[in-house]
């Protein structure tokens, strides 16, 4: 089984973010789930890759050229698949990957979320979508959701497709049921 991680190319300020980047990569090994990543060495994505590899797992990334042409391609992965543009990324992330979770990170972490959470929405894919919640980021985020809902631009069944968590370990259970 491969899960598809989007989190952000920074480590963000807080160290208990890549703490947890760490864990979630050691944690996939011991689980048997292989990583599907956007391919760079940098920030959390690079610090899971680093993780799964460490501890004998397998690391698949998809990356965009030009980011390759500004050596931001991880060199060390078990393959990376080298993509015309962002678009094609997405794509083949999305027909790699059994699940998708996404860790913190900015505004190409929220896209490319909102991008699978959407073909999930409707029905492009049957493959569950999950929200890492560590330590709070996310929680504004939670909030504008509700708000979509109750200004009725948002179904509730909706929110519900996106399966919001507070750890690893929860990522873990929902992933073993899978």
């Amino acid at each position: 089984m491969k899960l598809a991680v989007y989190c952000g190319s920074k480590p963000g300020k807080d160290p208990r973010y890549a703490q947890a980047a760490k864990a979630l990569g050691q944690s996939m090994v011991e689980h048997h789930w292989d990583l599907v990543f956007g391919g760079g060495h940098s920030g959390l994505m690079g610090i899971v890759a680093d993780a799964v590899l460490a501890h004998g797992g397998r690391a698949y990334g998809v990356i965009p050229e030009a980011l390759v042409d500004r050596e931001m391609a991880h060199m060390g992965l078990t393959e990376l698949h080298t993509v015309k543009d962002m678009h094609e990324r997405k794509m083949q992330m999305m027909n790699m990957a059994d699940a998708f979770v996404a860790l913190p990170g900015g505004p190409g972490t929220m896209e490319e979320l909102f991008e699978v959470w959407t073909w999930h929405m409707l029905n492009y894919h049957q493959k569950p979508c999950f929200l890492l919640n560590l330590f709070g980021y996310y929680d504004a985020f939670i909030s504008l959701l509700d708000n979509m809902i109750s200004h009725e631009f948002a179904w509730p069944e909706v929110t519900r497709s996106l399966v919001v968590l507070n750890s690893v370990e929860e990522l873990m259970q929902r992933l073993r049921r899978h």
